[in-house]
């Protein structure tokens, strides 16, 4: 945790921001799971130029992998919102490495959500890439 002005946090301020990140966690779920489907959480799902070109078979994996991610750790979930995983699929014999990421951003997908746990305020972008264009 960070050290606010005024020394480090209070436990009650601890404890509400451990809560906000679990909620903005379980909206993060909700949104990948679905694959967008549930509307109370609106968003946009995107890939990047590598991904797309995959093709359609490869999509479908992808589709079914990232909406069944469960592996969140200390190492790639340290503040428990999430956001990010990295997991792999066959493609026609090969596996490829993947990974996912979800941004938070304001309605108009112009800048950060200034209120992240707030699904009226903020727009979910998952985009899928390949590691070497992250």
């Amino acid at each position: 945790m960070f050290e606010t002005m005024h020394g480090s946090p209070s436990p009650e301020e601890i404890a509400a921001d451990l809560a906000r990140a679990a909620l903005i966690g379980q909206q993060n779920d909700r949104f990948r799971t679905t694959w967008g489907a549930d509307f109370t959480i609106p968003g946009r799902i995107v890939m990047t130029r590598g991904v797309a070109d995959l093709g359609f078979t490869a999509h479908v994996a992808i589709m079914a992998a990232v909406q069944r991610f469960t592996s969140f750790t200390e190492d790639n979930d340290p503040y428990g919102t999430r956001d990010f995983g990295i997991f792999s699929v066959m493609v026609e014999g090969q596996k490829v490495r993947l990974y996912w990421k979800i941004d938070l951003y304001d309605a108009a997908y112009q800048f950060g959500s200034d209120d992240a746990a707030d699904p009226r305020k903020t727009r979910r972008l998952l985009t899928l890439l390949l590691p070497e264009e992250y």
